[in-house]
């Protein structure tokens, strides 16, 4: 599996990748899911795959064709062609590759991000999905995952928006990615980082962190202290005590034999019932 993340502020656009697939837990290698197309001062494009990793090489390898052909992603006006021609790619491969597929049993299991810009119009960032269809990022949805994508996701929805500086973003993108590695054995180091400035049209911010990071370390590090701060300031629930009869929950008394219903929940009718406090009575943290 992957996990790769890519936002799209005002001010250009970030992309983040995992390098790790895996067919079980005793078969673990290195890929990079990351291409960069790079013509200074007149397109940048970054392609992230996710899925069948054959299935992702065999979409590049179709691009590449296409690029010699003159139909590649070098020869787009747009980066609506560029999604178009990715998308082409895929519908390309699904049609060779899904009946063997189907024969074994196995799902056309493929996910793609494309992101850049060239030259006379605006950064741009699309999700491509396993039928060749896409959408584009706006300024309300400003970032797109693949992959294990569930982990991450908290971060990213409470922090980025379109006025998010680039620093920033890479920066939420690589806690998303911190989440995600805890969480998951199937994303692993190194990790690939790209950050793009709009209208320069040329790659300047690149970085590959792996274990050896002391950025990505510190990040860490410092993101699981502070979680555990604020947790532990966070007040812990206070509890009063209220009449039976003013709760939700129907008490299940057991019957005369002593015997209860193995699918019931049973309150003990001599007992009291305590509900959360609100306001004022919000105990400290312990």
């Amino acid at each position: 599996m992957t996990y790769c993340v890519a936002v799209r502020p005002d001010a250009g656009l970030v992309f983040l990748s995992d390098s790790r697939t895996n067919a079980g837990v005793d078969h673990i290698s290195t890929f990079r899911k990351m291409t960069v197309y790079e013509r200074p001062g007149e397109r940048v494009l970054v392609l992230m795959t996710a899925g069948n990793l054959a299935l992702s090489q065999a979409v590049l390898n179709e691009l590449a064709e296409a690029s010699a052909d003159g139909q590649g992603l070098w020869s787009v006006t747009s980066m609506a062609q560029a999604a178009q021609r990715v998308g082409d790619a895929v519908r390309t491969v699904f049609q060779r590759e899904a009946p063997a597929l189907r024969a074994h049993d196995v799902h056309f299991n493929i996910s793609l991000l494309l992101g850049g810009q060239i030259r006379g119009e605006r950064c741009r960032l699309f999700q491509v999905y396993s039928a060749g269809n896409f959408i584009e990022a706006t300024d309300e949805t400003v970032y797109f995952q693949i992959g294990e994508a569930k982990y991450g996701k908290p971060i990213l929805d409470r922090v980025l928006d379109r006025h998010i500086s680039l620093d920033a973003a890479a920066k939420c993108a690589l806690v998303s990615m911190d989440s995600t590695l805890r969480s998951n054995i199937s994303v692993g180091l190194p990790l690939d980082l790209l950050v793009y400035e709009t209208d320069t049209l040329r790659v300047t911010h690149f970085a590959s962190l792996d274990e050896n990071s002391q950025y990505f370390r510190m990040l860490s590090r410092s993101w699981s202290e502070r979680l555990r701060d604020a947790f532990r300031a966070m007040p812990d629930p206070a509890w009063k005590q209220v009449s039976e009869s003013s709760t939700p929950i129907t008490p299940i008394h057991a019957p005369a034999d002593g015997m209860v219903p193995a699918d019931a929940a049973g309150l003990d009718a001599g007992g009291t019932i305590q509900t959360l406090a609100e306001g004022d009575e919000q105990r400290p943290p312990s």
